[in-house]
């Protein structure tokens, strides 16, 4: 029962998904506030139904209801609660409710937050999420129905794939969802915006919030799953250029891109077209994404489904969204107002250079990841594109946009003295150095491009600590100045500097570990010990266990320095006997500055040893640190009020006191 209530409140969803996306358009057309103002309770209700569906599906999982054939296929009894509910997303219907509940939780979001939006733009921006909302749930109920039953009932389920039975894959999908996703909002009003022919600088600010949020969550999302990959798929690498990998940095560049081109919408009045062009390309690359995943066409560990003709369906639905908006943009976008004037060196220059190379950066990726394919479907030989390729192309691209993200925020609007900028960064360049010496005196001149590395991430993290410093005056007053400078600086000011360092940092940890890291993979036997970069691990013992819905065997290695135990890693070998798969699972001891990581390996033909990968991550913690200050600084600038949904600051009136008496 509680199934089928499910599967009718998606299609009530859908039939109020077709009353949010006509009736505003046609009321917005005509004038009719009344037919605008439908798409309000369309959103909400929208919104009630498609929630109604997910919790109906989470029931599902969560008492194991094998009647129906989502929950067979994706779960089983014996499975812990935590993966019985990430089990819900952990498959291609699953994750399209979820999809559709974040697409319907925007919607509703935009109707409740944007009470001061023009009642004509209110109606198109959710009239667009509305028409979103249709295709991706007919989508579901033609050809991905997470409620059809199945009979005769068996007795237990197949399980959920091993590799998404942990903590990061539980929480991992939803937050790269909500940034997927929330990039909607920005595509809804640049489409609103083509249609009503206008874009202001009270556009741009409403814009931004949205995108910040989408920016944040999708930032978090790509660090959850390059965390999940390092710790357990056992390689110790944390990025491998995997075509779903570069599927979700795609949609993040070009968002990074959006948020920093509608600052000079908001600011200066203009790249109005340009930050248009950018929101309609960010959902089309988050589209993208949901292609690939569910397409057929790529075999990963991401995927989720490999039926081509969803995949079809799902091109039609990225073909139509695509190809609608940009039809729209080349007959609306010449028709919008140019902006302001500026010259080449200032803020707004800035922001220009560090979009072209935002954009850049995200085509090389775009090729990378789609040329093999393309080749594949044209019956060319087939290739493989991987990280020679992304190194040597993207990497030149970010040297000078990280040079340029250190200098933007110091120039002035219209026109800035680049010279007096420099003078001013002395200080941060002089720690940059030093910090390039550190990494030359410790591990050499070899790669060069590390020396390179390590200084663009600190040129970054300096120049946005003195960015701050420079605007509460440090040092050059008393320092209760600076501290009542610091409290009324605006938040959007501490959460660019936090963006900008928390970049810094994550790049100091990518150089680190790719290019210093040591690694030892060996046969050991109980009681041997093995030595790599100062540490020694002993093998102490090997055990069979059964936990839960899998057997493993766990070793249990006692790591030392200088004779000194610092700790005692358990890694594992785990076999699930329901999905007939196995897994590894690493041990990892970190600190702040590396990693110590073991991976227990098959056992040697005479059953005597065990085949075992030792490694040393320099600076790897670094990467998560740092993407956690991104996000932070995301949420920092989303708190400031002159960033949240467009509403303008309020005027503090004075209280009211006495009747003035006439003067004498």
């Amino acid at each position: 029962m509680i199934p089928e209530l499910g599967h009718y409140a998606l299609v009530l969803a859908l039939l109020l998904a077709l009353v949010q996306s006509t009736l505003p358009f046609v009321g917005a057309a005509r004038g009719n506030l009344a037919w605008m103002e439908v798409a309000k309770p369309a959103a909400y209700g929208q919104l009630l139904m498609i929630l109604v569906a997910f919790l109906a599906l989470t029931w599902a999982h969560v008492v194991s209801d094998f009647s129906v054939l989502n929950v067979v296929q994706n779960s089983h009894s014996a499975k812990p609660m935590l993966y019985k509910v990430a089990g819900v997303w952990g498959n291609h219907e699953g994750s399209l409710v979820l999809w559709v509940l974040m697409l319907a939780l925007f919607g509703a979001a935009v109707a409740y937050y944007g009470r001061n939006l023009p009642d004509t733009l209110k109606a198109r921006v959710l009239g667009v999420q509305g028409l979103i909302g249709v295709g991706f749930l007919l989508f579901m109920l033609a050809t991905s129905n997470p409620f059809v039953r199945v009979s005769p009932v068996p007795l237990d389920g197949n399980d959920l794939n091993p590799l998404l039975q942990d903590p990061g894959l539980a929480f991992h999908p939803p937050f790269l969802y909500l940034g997927y996703v929330g990039f909607s909002v920005a595509f809804a009003f640049a489409a609103g915006a083509l249609i009503e022919g206008r874009v202001d600088p009270a556009w741009g600010r409403w814009v931004r919030p949205w995108t910040l949020v989408a920016w944040s969550s999708l930032t978090l999302g790509i660090a959850m799953g390059s965390w999940w990959a390092y710790y357990e798929l056992g390689w110790g690498g944390w990025w491998f250029w995997d075509p779903v990998e570069n599927a979700s940095l795609m949609p993040w560049l070009a968002g990074t891109a959006l948020a920093h081109s509608a600052i000079v919408v908001e600011k200066r009045d203009a790249l109005k077209t340009w930050t248009i062009l950018l929101a309609i390309l960010t959902f089309t690359l988050s589209l993208m994404g949901t292609f690939l995943v569910r397409s057929g066409v790529l075999t990963s560990v991401h995927a989720f489904a490999v039926d081509p003709a969803r995949g079809t369906a799902i091109l039609v639905l990225l073909g139509l969204a695509t190809g609608g908006s940009l039809l729209l943009y080349a007959l609306r976008a010449g028709s919008l107002r140019v902006g302001g004037v500026f010259a080449p060196v200032s803020r707004e220059g800035a922001l220009v250079l560090n979009n072209l190379l935002l954009s850049t950066a995200c085509a090389v990726v775009l090729l990378g990841t789609l040329y093999p394919l393309f080749l594949d479907v044209v019956g060319g030989a087939k290739i493989s594109v991987g990280a020679p390729f992304f190194n040597a192309t993207f990497l030149p691209l970010a040297v000078p946009l990280v040079a340029v993200m250190g200098v933007g925020p110091f120039l002035a609007w219209k026109r800035a003295d680049l010279g007096g900028v420099l003078g001013r960064l002395w200080l941060a360049a002089l720690l940059t150095a030093a910090s390039v010496l550190w990494a030359l005196y410790a591990h050499g001149t070899r790669p060069v491009m590390a020396l390179v590395g390590i200084g663009m991430g600190a040129w970054a993290a300096f120049a946005a600590l003195f960015e701050v410093a420079e605007r509460i005056k440090l040092f050059r007053g008393p320092l209760a100045d600076s501290w009542a400078r610091a409290k009324g600086l605006p938040r959007g000011a501490w959460g660019t500097a936090l963006a900008h360092a928390g970049l810094g940092i994550a790049i100091i940890g990518m150089v680190g570990t790719s290019v210093w890291r040591a690694e030892d993979i060996r046969v050991m036997r109980l009681g041997d010990t093995a030595a790599l970069a100062g540490y020694s691990f002993s093998l102490d013992k090997v055990e069979e266990l059964r936990v839960a819905n899998y057997v493993t065997e766990m070793g249990t290695f006692t790591l030392r320095r200088d004779g000194r135990v610092i700790a005692t890693l358990h890694p594992e070998q785990r076999w699930y006997p329901v999905a007939k798969m196995q897994t590894t699972e690493a041990a990892i001891h970190t600190t702040f500055v590396s990693d110590l990581y073991a991976v227990l390996g098959d056992r040697t033909e005479d059953g005597s040893g065990w085949v075992v990968r030792l490694y040393h991550h320099p600076l790897v913690p670094w990467i998560w640190f740092g993407s956690v200050i991104m996000v932070a600084g995301g949420l920092v600038s989303l708190s400031d009020r002159r960033l949240r949904v467009g509403v303008p600051a309020r005027r503090v009136l004075p209280a009211a006191g006495p009747a003035a008496q006439p003067a004498e």
